[in-house]
């Protein structure tokens, strides 16, 4: 159905920015990408996640630590690399660029027309 390809191109559009946003706020485990993401109603699964990570990674934009765990294997946590600051002053600049043109676009939807609404309400009674 085309509504829900074109709601699927949207989030993943915006994943990769919401991804990034995440990591910066420090150091970040993938779980708790995933937390972040499902509080945000982004839902995502490991199987889409890892490889995105993976792939943020060996374009530069993020690195990462090994963390030993008292609970089983070491853990890895992703750290926003410099590019991947760079990259997203760029995508917070494209974000609020979009959230402009597209509140603009379908700001006045559901409103009825400005002029003729005031034109009704400043008509003389007879």
């Amino acid at each position: 159905m085309i509504v829900e390809n074109t709601q699927t191109q949207m989030r993943k559009g915006i994943l990769e920015y919401c991804i990034l946003s995440i990591i910066a706020k420090g150091e970040t485990y993938a779980s708790d990408i995933i937390a972040e993401l499902k509080k945000a109603q982004l839902l995502v699964v490991e199987g889409t996640l890892y490889p995105l990570l993976t792939r943020l990674k060996n374009n530069g934009l993020l690195t990462y630590n090994w963390v030993e765990s008292t609970s089983g294997p070491p853990r890895k946590y992703y750290i926003l690399a410099d590019e991947g600051k760079k990259v997203l002053e760029q995508l917070d600049k494209t974000w609020t660029e979009l959230e402009f043109a597209v509140h603009t676009a379908i700001g006045n939807r559901n409103k009825p027309d400005e002029p003729e609404a005031n034109n009704e309400k400043n008509q003389p009674e007879i």
